[in-house]
C-alpha cells in the first residue's frame, strides 16, 4: 500500500498462519524476462512445473522468489505476468532486475517508480519459521540511456545494518537480489570497471554485513549457473534464468536446462537442488563425447550445471572402476548448436557461454558403454550413461 499524504505511517493488520514454519520450501526463479505476450504460454509451462514440484512436498508449505527481470523492458506485462504465476499455487516476493527499472530518468531514484507501483518498496525484510530474509536493489542506475552498474547505495546498507541488527548472530539468513556479488577468486582479481554491471561493486560492505549469520545469498542476472561458497558461513547460489536463452530455447546458453532452485528449511538448516523444467529431480548432468565435439576427442565430458566444490564427480567405462574426473570450462555442445544461427532467433546478440560447471576424464580406445555418476555436497546420488 502507498504511504498516506502526510508520509508517516501505515497501518495494516496482520494475520496468524497456521503452524510454526519451521519446515518449509521456498522456489527460486530468475531472469523469467518476458519480452513479448508470446512467451506466456512457456511461462505458464514453466508455471505448472513449479506447482508440481510444490504439490510433490505434500502439503508443505512453499513461498517463491523472484530475483528479478521479471519482464524484459515493457512493464505493462507485471499484470499478465502475476495472473500466470498464480498457476504455482504459492505466493512470490520479487526483487528488482535491471530490465525492472524504469530508465532514462535523469537519476537512480526514479528508476524504482515502475517495480514499487506494481510490487511495493524496491528493497524489504520478512521472517519464515527461524530464517530472516532481505530482499535488496543492487541495480544502481547512472542516469544515463540504459545504463546501471552493480551497487548498493549507503541508503539501503544502512538500513540492512539496521534490520540485521534484531536478528540474533548464528541466524540463518537469505539475501535476495539481482546482480550477483561474488564469483570465484573476484577478490584475488582487479577491479575490472568493464564488468561493473556484471557482478555487485561493492560487495565486500554486504558480506561484511552477513559475517555474523550463516547467509545465503539468491541472485540472478547472469541467465546461467555457478554456486559460489564465499567462505565458510556464507554463499551464494547465481540461478540461472527461468527462461533459458530469453525462451529461445530449453537450455541456457552455458547448457543448464530453463528451471529453478528448490530449497529445503528445517529450522535453520537449508539444503537445495536444482529442478529443470520439464524433467524429473533426478536429472542433474547431461555426457558428451567427441561425437558431441571435436574439441572432446578422447574424452568424456560431463555437464553438471548445479555443481560445486564439495560434488564428486565419476566415469565407469564399460563397467570398470570408477574414474574421478576433473572440473574444467568448456561450452555446451547441445546450446552451441541451438544458437549457431541467429537469423532463427529473436534475439541477434544471443551466443553460447563458456562454463567451468564440466567435469573430464580420458576416454579408453574401445568403450562401448560409459556411465558419469555425481555426488552433490548432501549425499545425493545423480547418474547418465
Amino acid at each position: 500500500h502507498p504511504l498516506p499524504a502526510d508520509g508517516k505511517s501505515c497501518d495494516f493488520t496482520l494475520l496468524r498462519r497456521a503452524g510454526d514454519d519451521l519446515r518449509y520450501g521456498f522456489i527460486a526463479i530468475a531472469d523469467p524476462q518476458i519480452w513479448a505476450p508470446k512467451e506466456f504460454a512457456k511461462l505458464a509451462a514453466a508455471a505448472d512445473d513449479i506447482a508440481a514440484t510444490v504439490r510433490s512436498y505434500g502439503g508443505m508449505p512453499f513461498h517463491g522468489i523472484c530475483c528479478g527481470d521479471i519482464v524484459s523492458h515493457d512493464h505493462s506485462l507485471y499484470g499478465r505476468y502475476n495472473e500466470v504465476m498464480e498457476r504455482t499455487g504459492i505466493t512470490f516476493r520479487n526483487a528488482m532486475g535491471n530490465h525492472d527499472m524504469k530508465l532514462w530518468g535523469r537519476s537512480h531514484e526514479t528508476s524504482a517508480a515502475a517495480f514499487e507501483a506494481m510490487y511495493g518498496p524496491a528493497y524489504y525484510s520478512y521472517n519464515v519459521g527461524e530464517v530472516h530474509y532481505a530482499v535488496l536493489n543492487d541495480n544502481y542506475y547512472i542516469g544515463r540511456d540504459w545504463y546501471y552498474i552493480g551497487y548498493l547505495e549507503e541508503r539501503q546498507l544502512a538500513w540492512l545494518e539496521r534490520d540485521l541488527s534484531f536478528v540474533p548472530a548464528g541466524t540463518t539468513v537469505v539475501v535476495a537480489l539481482h546482480i550477483p556479488t561474488a564469483f570465484a577468486g573476484k577478490d584475488e582479481k582487479p577491479f575490472d570497471y568493464a564488468q561493473a554491471e556484471r557482478s555487485l561493486c561493492n560487495h565486500r560492505a554486504l558480506h561484511r554485513l552477513l559475517e555474523p549469520y550463516d547467509a545465503h545469498i539468491v541472485s540472478g542476472h547472469m541467465h546461467t549457473t555457478t554456486n559460489c561458497p564465499v567462505r565458510e558461513g556464507l554463499y551464494e547460489h547465481n540461478v540461472a534464468a527461468l527462461s533459458g536463452a530469453w525462451w529461445q530455447g530449453a537450455i541456457c546458453t552455458d547448457g543448464t536446462p530453463a528451471g529453478y532452485a528448490v530449497f529445503e528449511v528445517d529450522g535453520g538448516e537449508v539444503t537445495w537442488y536444482y529442478k529443470s523444467v520439464g524433467h524429473p529431480r533426478s536429472f542433474q548432468l547431461k555426457i558428451y563425447d567427441s561425437k558431441d565435439d571435436e574439441a572432446f576427442a578422447g574424452r568424456v565430458v560431463a555437464n553438471v550445471w548445479n555443481c560445486d566444490p564439495a560434488w564428486t564427480v565419476e566415469m565407469h567405462a564399460d563397467g570398470g572402476r570408477p574414474v574421478r574426473m576433473e572440473r574444467t570450462t568448456a561450452v555446451d555442445p547441445q546450446a552451441r548448436r541451438l544458437y549457431a544461427d541467429a537469423s532463427k532467433l529473436d534475439h541477434k546478440w544471443i551466443t553460447v557461454t563458456p562454463s567451468d560447471h564440466y567435469y573430464a576424464a580420458p576416454l579408453p580406445a574401445g568403450t562401448r558403454r560409459v556411465e558419469v555418476t555425481a555426488r552433490d555436497r548432501f549425499g545425493n546420488t545423480y547418474r547418465a550413461e
